[in-house]
């Protein structure tokens, strides 16, 4: 009898240990678990905190860029914010060289006093308003004998001229002007080019007679 309680209270020891070690095994599992929660915790808020930065970093380079932007744009229009009304302006100083042309060409007011007075007046007038322009940097374009420039000359047309390395200036058409550094009309001009030498040009002719 007393063997049979020993027995007994043997197998409920074991039992008991068997439970309390699986106790323990679920709660050194559920540490673990917890441990790894834990850290993917702290790895998220990192990468949290990482991408907050990153984001502040790109707001305040963009909050940048837009003030640079804006600086630009606002003296641009300080200085090019009267870039159309000054260019139709110019054809105050294009109305004056073409008076003083026709008045010149008048077979009846060459030599006279009339006309020297009034070639006088315009030639004041036309001073005054370069002066003008100049205040408010815009400035004419200084064309004749150099070399021509796409950027800031329009060639009209060709002028034989030995006297001139081909490609140079020998003509304004119509003056050019600038607004500061930029182009705000190009010059109009005739360019020179080499002449023609007459033998070349009978040997032309007699070779298209020939054939």
């Amino acid at each position: 009898m007393e063997k049979e309680e020993s027995l007994d209270q043997k197998a409920k020891t074991e039992d008991h240990s068997e439970e309390t070690g699986k106790v323990e095994d679920l709660n050194k599992e559920d540490q673990t678990k917890t441990n790894d929660e834990v850290e993917e915790k702290e790895i998220s808020l990192e990468d949290k905190i990482k991408e907050l930065e990153d984001k502040l970093a790109r707001t305040f380079a963009e909050m940048e860029n837009q003030r640079r932007r804006f600086e630009k744009e606002k003296d641009d229009a300080f200085d090019y914010g009267g870039f159309i009304f000054a260019k139709e302006a110019l054809s105050l100083i294009d109305n004056l060289a073409r008076s003083k042309l026709i008045l010149e060409s008048d077979e009846n007011l060459k030599d006279t006093e009339a006309l020297e007075k009034t070639l006088e007046h315009l030639n004041i007038i036309n001073k005054d308003l370069i002066s003008i322009f100049a205040k408010n940097n815009i400035k004419p374009i200084d064309c004749l004998n150099k070399k021509l420039d796409p950027n800031l000359h329009q060639a009209m047309m060709e002028i034989e001229d030995d006297q001139k390395e081909p490609g140079t200036i020998v003509q304004e058409v119509q003056k050019g002007f600038m607004i500061k550094d930029r182009l705000l009309r190009p010059s109009l001009v005739g360019v020179s080019k080499k002449i023609e030498k007459k033998d070349k040009k009978n040997e032309v002719n007699k070779e298209n007679l020939d054939k």
